[in-house]
This record gives C-alpha cells, sequence and structure tokens, in this order.
C-alpha cells in the first residue's frame, strides 16, 4: 500500500527560500499547495513544478482569510530584503501580523501543524554574540527597518499566544542570512549585490567600514532543517535558530566574490544604513541537538553556485542592462 502523501501549504511559496521548499517536498512525494501574491515571487522560480500533478500553485495574499483542508503550513510569505520590506512598510507588518494570524487560524480549525519562518532580525544590532534563542534582542520599534523586525516578533508572539491559549502545534525557526539560485538580482541582499556588481565590472558597494559581520548559509542547508523543524516532536516549538555559525566580514565576503568571478572590480564604501546590525552570528546548538542538524556547504562552495546562476541570469537579461 502505497504512504499517504502530506497535504503541505506553503505561503510565499514562490519566492527565493518558498520555491527551493517546494521542490524538496515534492521530491519527497508530498502534496504541496503554494500560495503566493507575487509581490517578490516568480512562477520563474516554479518552472520545474508546475507540471506536477501533486503541485498546486495559488494567487492570494495571507492577509486575507484562506480556506483550505491541509496537515502542514509553512508560512514563509513576507517580503525579507529591505529594499522591498521597506517600500510599503505597513504592508509589510500587515503581512507579518494578518497573515499570521488568517494562518494560525486556518491551522487551528483543521489542526494542522505550522511552521513561522521567523528571523535573525528579531534580534536587531544585539549586544549578546553569538545570538542565542533566549535573548530578547535590541530592536529599535520605529526605524525604517521595523516593520520587518517587529512584525516578525509579532508573529511569533502570536504562534507562541495560539500554543497556549490553542494547544496549536507550532514550529518558530529564526532564519539568518541565506544565500543561492534564485535570489533576486535587485533585491538589496549583501551576496546578490556583491555577485552582480562583480560579474558586471561595477565597483563592489560596502556599507559601513566593511569591518560588520554576516554569516552566510546555503539554502539547500536551510531548507533542510526547515523540514528537519517541521518533523520534530510537537515537544519542540522552537524559536530555533537556522543558519551558518562561520562568521565573515562584508570586506572578507567581496574579496571572496572578486576571486571566484575573476572580475576586475574595485571596492567602494558608503555610509551605513539606520540601524543596520553591526554583527550576526547563530548560536545554533539547539538545532544541533533538538533535530541534528548543521550545514554542510561551505561559503566557496555556495557562492560557486550562486554566481553560475547569477552568471546565467544576467546573459539571458543582457549582461545586466535590465537590472
Amino acid at each position: 500500500m502505497a504512504r499517504q502523501r502530506k497535504r503541505i501549504l506553503v505561503t510565499g511559496g514562490a519566492g527565493f527560500l518558498g520555491s527551493h521548499l517546494c521542490e524538496k517536498l515534492i521530491r519527497a512525494e508530498q502534496e504541496v499547495l503554494c500560495v503566493d501574491n507575487f509581490y517578490t515571487g516568480s512562477k520563474v522560480n516554479l518552472a520545474g513544478l508546475l507540471q506536477s500533478p501533486h503541485f498546486e500553485l495559488m494567487r492570494h495574499d495571507v492577509t486575507f482569510p484562506l480556506y483550505v483542508e491541509v496537515d502542514e503550513i509553512y508560512n514563509l510569505a513576507c517580503p525579507a530584503s529591505p529594499i522591498h520590506y521597506q517600500y510599503d512598510p505597513v504592508q509589510t507588518t500587515k503581512t507579518s501580523v494578518h497573515g499570521s494570524i488568517n494562518m494560525l487560524g486556518l491551522a487551528k480549525r483543521v489542526k494542522a501543524k505550522i511552521l513561522q519562518a521567523s528571523t535573525s532580525e528579531v534580534y536587531g544590532d544585539p549586544e549578546m554574540h553569538p545570538q542565542e534563542e533566549t535573548y530578547w534582542g535590541r530592536v529599535n520599534p520605529i526605524g525604517p527597518r521595523s516593520c520587518y523586525d517587529e512584525g516578525k516578533r509579532c508573529a511569533e508572539t502570536l504562534f507562541f499566544d495560539y500554543r497556549r491559549q490553542h494547544n496549536l502545534s507550532i514550529k518558530v525557526a529564526r532564519i539568518f542570512n541565506t544565500y543561492g539560485p534564485r535570489m533576486q538580482a535587485n533585491d538589496g541582499r549583501v551576496v546578490s549585490n556583491f555577485i552582480v556588481q562583480a560579474l558586471t565590472g561595477r565597483p563592489i558597494t560596502i556599507y559601513g567600514d566593511g569591518r560588520q559581520t554576516r554569516s552566510f548559509c546555503y539554502v539547500d542547508d536551510l531548507i533542510d532543517g526547515l523540514i528537519r523543524l517541521m518533523n520534530s516532536g510537537d515537544e519542540i516549538t522552537g524559536p530555533i535558530n537556522l543558519g551558518n555559525p562561520v562568521e565573515f566580514t562584508m570586506m572578507e565576503l567581496a574579496e571572496t566574490v572578486i576571486e571566484l568571478t575573476g572580475s576586475k572590480s574595485g571596492v567602494e564604501f558608503k555610509a551605513l544604513p539606520t540601524d543596520d546590525p553591526r554583527q550576526r552570528q547563530p548560536d545554533i546548538g539547539q538545532a544541533r541537538n533538538a533535530l541534528g542538524w548543521s550545514p554542510s556547504v561551505q561559503l566557496r562552495e555556495g557562492l560557486g553556485k550562486t554566481i553560475a546562476y547569477f552568471d546565467n541570469l544576467l546573459r539571458v537579461q543582457g549582461n545586466g542592462a535590465a537590472l
């Protein structure tokens, strides 16, 4: 007798992370309903799935209720890059808060397990380094990044209140910087910025003095962590950090990208954006102990795959003319 497929809803499923998650779930022989309003997502990201009889795509905005029958929900819907989430900050907050309320209400109605894609931004500009899940963060509640930071913090509050009040099966993942194929070329994130600038011979733009740090997790590792968290026992709720604990300065990243692309690009320094964190590095002890998870793809390997993706994208788009 064939194993029963789970019916899995992925909100934000046409985005960078969501499309990779949908692919992995289909490969694991699940039924996937992908929901996206295509604000930052793209059908192109799902091209390899559209013919699958086990994949369904629905245009929908999670700030409105959704009535479907599913077993699990991955709530990834929300613009995640500063350029996109600051473009319409009110809508960004509504996506995190109203979207979470709607997805939690759906999970409650159908008794589904639900995972929230939270973010390391809940830690703000941290005083603790590396950041542990017990750290409450240092976030500006009224700054230009607050729509994202505080929206995600409120979403976490809602998830835990639904668990306490309705005994809902929840999972909360705090996602640190993730990169890989299908990132948008113009999303303002540091990896895509550096790669596109290097491939097109433009100066590499570093905000600040280049000494601020980030930890970069390749997308395949991150998706593996999300699925492990979803499949863990109900006693494991999170929040759990998912990210690569190996820390790099912005200058080290720029030099590595220039080397791997063979670019002649120089480096150009600009002022640091408001509330940009100086350090970001996850403590992944909980993920190791509870999920048996840790990232395996090294930065140079992951960057090589990401550079190949953007190189092909730029060739298709006329060497960056459309960017």
